[in-house]
């Protein structure tokens, strides 16, 4: 494999794909690590053949590498060599017959509807504030306000502009991944959340709602999260429980439990295809227990009081009317 080859994919799959840099980054380490590999045995991405991949596969899983991981390099390495069959730079795609091991299903963490509650309570303002700890709460609070009801993810979050939001914005375009963009409510509270930062920011002359240390660029994940941190430590979370993701489950979580519709779910996370959104179903297993305890007869106790007066009167009646 040349340098070219790499270089033309990756611009493909940002030309086409609109892949984020993360993106691109993460692609670009997934094709070093197989390189390395092959080049251990003497072979290269160019010509590689199929057994020296599956040695490759095998390697990792004897490294003990997440099944998570393994199964997104396999990925990776197949549109690799796809992208090269199709540019004719090969005849085949030897990546085509490796077998992805599935990954393993793990459960989203989210917060309790209490907990949010208490989160967003502790980024309110009080007089006693100093202006700097004033203001990170003003972030801190609209970002929550929007993170929750909304479920943007943080990269959509900390690219919204100022001039996105006015005082009768009731819908939000956000561009997420693969540059598809989708439209998100804004609930009364987010607007005014957002409306006290706009003020209080109004003197930087940002074009970010989220601005940084400097006004030209918004602030980064990192300060961001020092300032999740902050206010979970204030509301009693722990903060190895709570994240920017961990707020977007909740949304996903709590919408579901409360009666929302799967593909309007879909639409609103801005999931290409449902079978992401369906992780979220987990949350309907209490729901419909409850269900069938209440409404089945076979999910109530076998006789009930009422059920026990009901079958005397019954049988009196009958005994009454017998000759």
């Amino acid at each position: 494999m040349t340098d070219e080859s790499v270089d033309s994919f990756l611009e493909m799959l940002a030309a086409e794909r609109a892949a984020a840099p993360a993106t691109l980054a993460a692609y670009t380490r997934d094709l070093e690590h197989c390189s390395e590999a092959l080049g251990a045995e003497g072979e290269t991405l160019a010509t590689a053949s199929v057994e020296a991949l599956r040695r490759w596969v095998a390697e990792m899983a004897s490294d003990k590498l997440a099944r998570r991981t393994i199964a997104r390099r396999i990925s990776c390495i197949r549109q690799f060599y796809l992208f090269l069959l199709r540019e004719g730079r090969r005849a085949d795609n030897p990546a085509s017959q490796l077998d992805a091991p599935s990954p393993q299903q793990t459960l989203p963490k989210f917060l309790t509807e209490t907990e949010v509650s208490a989160l967003i309570d502790a980024s309110t303002c009080s007089p006693d504030n100093r202006p700097a700890q004033r203001r990170r709460l003003l972030l801190g609070r609209a970002a929550l306000e929007l993170l929750y009801s909304t479920g943007l993810r943080i990269s959509e979050l900390l690219a919204l502009r100022r001039d996105m939001f006015r005082e009768d914005v009731r819908m939000l375009m956000v561009r997420g991944k693969g540059g598809r963009e989708r439209l998100v409510p804004l609930s009364d509270p987010a607007r005014d959340a957002v409306m006290a930062l706009l003020l209080e920011d109004e003197a930087k002359k940002s074009l970010w709602l989220f601005p940084g240390r400097t006004p030209l660029r918004p602030i980064t994940r990192q300060g961001f999260d020092k300032i999740l941190t902050d206010i979970g430590s204030r509301a009693g979370i722990d903060p190895a429980r709570l994240s920017p993701h961990v707020l977007r489950h909740s949304f996903a979580t709590h919408m579901l439990a409360h009666g929302a519709d799967l593909r309007v779910l879909q639409m609103l996370l801005g999931h290409a295809d449902i079978a992401t959104t369906q992780i979220y179903t987990h949350v309907q297993a209490d729901r419909l227990r409850a269900v069938v305890e209440s409404h089945h007869p076979l999910g109530k106790p076998a006789v009930e009081a009422g059920d026990t007066d009901e079958q005397s009167l019954m049988q009196k009646e009958a005994s009454e009317k017998k000759p």
